[in-house]
């Protein structure tokens, strides 16, 4: 099984960039499909932006299609999300999540779950 962990996350002003980073402390991520979700409080978990096991593959939540963007590097074993031109209304905690065959678009079809790293974003 992977084990991914989350970093990069902190405070932005609205309109900044930062870059999300996943990696895991076992196996591989190749192996998988790995998605970036997000929740803030009081709302359900939701899809951020998923990428294929090649690479070839994303989806993006319409709200962060065009300002945001997915890869993975396999060389590193490392999955990345760039997020630019913040908002506040990005603000959450975000999870890096990986699926052996399962959707992309629901939580359901993760298996392996980090523990979030915190995204706020200030007016």
């Amino acid at each position: 099984q992977v084990q991914p962990v989350e970093s990069g996350g902190g405070l932005v002003q609205a309109g900044g960039s930062l870059r999300l980073s996943c990696a895991t402390t076992r196996r591989t991520f190749m192996n998988y499909a790995v998605g970036w979700f997000r929740q803030a409080p009081g709302k359900e978990r939701e899809i951020v932006a998923a990428v294929s096991r090649s690479g070839v593959s994303t989806h993006y939540a319409d709200s962060v299609k065009g300002r945001f963007t997915i890869s993975r590097d396999a060389a590193k074993n490392m999955v990345y999300l760039q997020m630019n031109s913040l908002k506040p209304e990005d603000t959450a905690v975000y999870y890096c999540a990986a699926s052996a065959g399962g959707s992309l678009v629901y939580t359901s079809g993760y298996d392996y779950w980090g523990q979030g790293t915190q995204v706020t974003v200030s007016s």
